[in-house]
């Protein structure tokens, strides 16, 4: 039975539709806009949790209409809450090299997939030398128009902003 690790924001309420859809032992760990740090008490526990359950696959999950990243793009109404404002840099950055290279919906899409890989490579660095067996990251935003998962786009290079003098 394959056992799943999903890291979701808790303003996405994600759990029961994840339920739905994947078979098996599923397992939450919830951070306000999965802006959770990688540091070493973090990685204690997601690592204890891993080892413990044998779980096999992590995902990190955003809705594509995630209220702390739209917050995070528009008024920045929740940027005082403990732990947002680096959550809230990298977007706001991400959405400044987006719109130099697009203008359109599909940036917002472009802006969550570029800061989940982030997310997805430092836990997969991490882990890949902390757990007792192959722990696969990956991430997916979750359309709730049209009630699915998609994965993101990897390695968005064209979302670094390079200068050659």
């Amino acid at each position: 039975m394959q056992k799943r690790l999903f890291l979701l924001c808790p303003t996405d309420t994600l759990e029961s539709t994840i339920n739905k859809i994947s078979s098996g032992d599923n397992y939450f760990y919830t951070s306000l806009g999965n802006s959770f740090d990688v540091d070493s008490e973090t990685l204690q526990h997601i690592k204890e949790l891993v080892d413990k359950q044998e779980i096999c696959k992590i995902y990190f999950v955003l809705s594509n209409d995630n209220k702390i990243i739209l917050d995070a793009l528009g008024g920045q109404f929740f940027s005082d809450i403990s732990g947002l404002k680096k959550c809230y840099k990298e977007v706001k950055k991400q959405q400044r090299n987006a719109e130099i290279i697009e203008k359109s919906e599909g940036s917002r899409f472009s802006i969550l997939s570029y800061y989940l890989n982030r997310k997805r490579k430092e836990l997969q660095f991490q882990l890949d030398h902390l757990c007792a067996h192959d722990v696969a990251v990956s991430a997916k935003i979750y359309n709730k128009q049209e009630n699915s998962f998609r994965d993101i786009y990897a390695d968005l290079i064209c979302l670094e902003r390079h200068s050659l003098n």
